[in-house]
């Protein structure tokens, strides 16, 4: 299983029944292919389709269905089309129940840095700014450290920012960490790795729940 699945699949427990969701770019859109079918989660995308599915096999895929980040997706029976118009008024009416964003950096008081790095042409803002206030909660997946190796999870972010302490759970391909009132609290360790390793490659302080899971996913 690669880093990016085994963070997936771990998000995909933050999905709960009845919740209408919104999966960002890169690593959340993965997400889709794990829901349990126990579960009845509505997925929402930005630029409008409410109900969408897994990504589509070689034989589904459809160039005119899309979502926010112009991948090909799949929609379920009784999916929506609309404007994106509509789709940002259910977002910034506090309608989506969980957005799961990509993340940059992360800060220890849940600032939100995801949508550009200084001197590298983006496309645009996209919908994390409108997510980060409307949905009711946010859960950032991403790498622990980044290609240098460095932290990603730090004291104060270092690029622009999407949102300030907006973020409520962090997830890595190494822990799953919440963002308190008191500080991080380091509420799980992936499988392969310690204590000691999440605080070394975690810049702010840990504070370890009581409940804290060794080797949980």
């Amino acid at each position: 299983m690669s880093i990016r699945e085994r963070i997936a699949r771990r998000a995909e427990k933050e999905l709960h029944d009845g919740y209408y969701v919104n999966l960002g770019i890169g690593i959340p859109t993965l997400v889709a292919n794990y829901i349990s079918p126990d579960k009845q989660v509505v997925l929402q995308s930005e630029n409008g389709l409410l109900g969408i599915g897994p990504y589509p096999s070689p034989d589904r895929v459809d160039p005119d269905l899309i979502n926010a980040g112009k991948e090909t997706v799949t929609a379920i029976t009784g999916a929506a089309y609309f404007s994106s118009a509509d789709s940002f008024a259910m977002i910034r009416g506090g309608h989506i129940d969980l957005a799961i964003l990509g993340g940059m950096e992360v800060s220890a008081a849940g600032d939100l840095a995801n949508w550009t790095i200084p001197g590298k042409m983006v496309k645009g803002m996209g919908g994390a700014m409108d997510l980060v206030h409307g949905a009711k909660r946010i859960v950032v997946i991403m790498d622990h450290v980044n290609k240098a190796g460095q932290p990603k999870i730090l004291n104060n972010c270092s690029l622009p920012l999407t949102g300030k302490q907006i973020v409520n759970r962090i997830i890595t391909d190494r822990a799953v960490i919440d963002v308190t009132p008191e500080g991080l609290l380091l509420v799980e360790v992936a499988e392969g790795f310690t204590i000691e390793d999440i605080r070394g490659a975690t810049e702010p302080p840990l504070l370890l729940s009581e409940t804290l899971q060794m080797n949980a996913y």
